[in-house]
């Protein structure tokens, strides 16, 4: 939650009103804006973003319904509370079907309109947390999102969404665990084919017959147990895209098939006769080097030509260390919602450790680390004690705020680039090199974190 004051809007053309609204408010411990004019608080509206708006209904040039519009029309959480000395029924009904939270007759209280305009940034609030979270959970829920700050990547992401705009094969390539599919449903959510399906197999997990039967699909009575037709990945994918995951664990017979699909762009089911005609992208993924397969005889070049007209290359998590701070975060606050925790902190000696540990299973492992971490949390932060037992067993440099206190991730990740410099006598190309990141961030780090003495 944003512990920073809410931000008022006061708009009345009385000074004295407007002055008396402005003090009380303030004194709450508010941050208010005043205005005495409506075009003033139009011009407010449209250049900052406020959590309530208290307005008075008659005003020249501009009164509080058209604020109460454009407000709505702008923010649509924020709530707007209605001040007038001209209270009518009638009044009072317009602003309420207006999109009004609350409606104040002159003179009023000064206890009312803070009960009010508590009441009222409540709601907000409530209203606020709710969309994070339905975003949160909708990140969290299998949309494409890639957590990241380092250089490289964020090249990788870019090159990924130019040609998500063609129909363009791609391999990606990379270690287990460092996101592959999830970089796929990226390209699959930044193409043409967005609105298109995104389906998905491993083809490491299926028989040569089986995996031909999820791919192709069959005619009733194919085989024993064909008991109706079956439509295959292939064919329910037509109009978007199919991932195949391990690609490189495919039969040299099913390269064979897959091969004239992508070519001929149609598939045969088992037993059936006639092909059917489709429109699909392939986005492949291997944890190998292509290339060395091809070498090998153990991938046809020819499909490799066919597949590889484009290659992503996802870095491992020991090279972009930089990106483990806003990661760890991902994860804590991914997990306390999932499992409706309160976790939001983490011990600095368990970020010490992490910042020192290779991720051989790399993002996903890290992953698990922090779930791990979550639902052994008993209270709001994560422990050493709640890391697996090899990790606590392992020796790391361990870092200190000097002023004391619990660090944050930041404070933590300054520490390390310091550590890390010290430790190569300040040689920042090597320094840059063991942090995983380029000679440009570093400097960007040094300077922000004020490191040069």
């Amino acid at each position: 939650m944003n512990n920073e004051p809410a931000r008022i809007l006061v708009v009345d053309d009385e000074e004295i009103a407007l002055s008396n609204l402005k003090h009380v408010l303030k004194k709450e411990g508010y941050e208010v804006t005043a205005s005495q004019s409506g075009p003033r608080a139009l011009h407010l509206l449209e250049e900052n973003m406020f959590d309530l708006v208290l307005t008075d209904l008659k005003m020249e040039k501009v009164g509080g319904m058209q604020i109460l519009k454009r407000t709505r029309e702008l923010y649509p959480d924020t709530e707007v509370i209605m001040i007038t000395g001209y209270a009518t029924v009638d009044s009072a009904i317009e602003a309420m079907k207006g999109g009004a939270y609350h409606y104040i007759a002159k003179p009023y209280k000064l206890d009312e309109v803070r009960k009010v305009v508590r009441e009222a940034l409540e709601k907000t609030g409530l209203k606020r947390e709710n969309f994070r979270l339905r975003e949160h959970l909708k990140a969290f829920q299998g949309e494409a999102r890639i957590i990241t700050d380092n250089p490289g990547m964020k090249k990788l992401l870019a090159t990924a969404g130019q040609v998500a705009t063609s129909d363009s094969n791609v391999v990606i390539c990379g270690e287990s665990g460092t996101g592959k599919e999830l970089l796929a449903r990226f390209v699959h959510s930044c193409s043409n084919r967005r609105n298109g399906p995104m389906l998905s197999v491993n083809c490491g997990a299926f028989q040569e017959d089986l995996l031909a039967n999820e791919l192709f699909g069959h005619e009733k009575g194919a085989f024993t147990g064909a008991v109706e037709m079956k439509k295959g990945l292939v064919e329910m994918a037509d109009g978007g895209t199919l991932f195949l995951d391990e690609i490189t664990e495919m039969s040299p017979a099913m390269q064979v098939k897959l091969l004239r699909v992508i070519q001929e762009k149609e598939v045969m089911h088992l037993g059936g006769v006639s092909p059917i005609k489709v429109n699909v992208r392939f986005l492949a993924a291997t944890n190998r080097n292509l290339s060395e397969e091809v070498k090998l005889g153990h991938f046809r070049q020819d499909l490799f030509f066919r597949i590889n007209v484009v290659a992503l290359h996802i870095p491992p998590l020991a090279e972009r260390k930089d990106d483990l701070p806003l990661l760890i975060q991902h994860f804590i606050r991914k997990y306390g919602i999932l499992m409706h925790k309160e976790v939001a902190n983490i011990e600095p000696e368990v970020v010490d450790i992490l910042l020192r540990y290779d991720f051989p299973g790399n993002v996903r492992e890290l992953e698990n680390i922090i779930e791990r971490g979550v639902a052994l949390a008993s209270g709001d932060t994560i422990e050493v004690g709640h890391l697996p037992e090899d990790l606590r067993g392992a020796s790391f440099q361990t870092f200190r705020r000097k002023s004391g206190g619990i660090p944050s991730l930041a404070d933590q990740e300054r520490a390390y680039i310091e550590w890390v410099l010290k430790e190569h006598g300040d040689n920042k190309s090597v320094a840059a090199q063991v942090l995983g990141i380029d000679r440009v961030s570093l400097w960007r780090k040094i300077k922000k974190y004020e490191l040069e003495s």
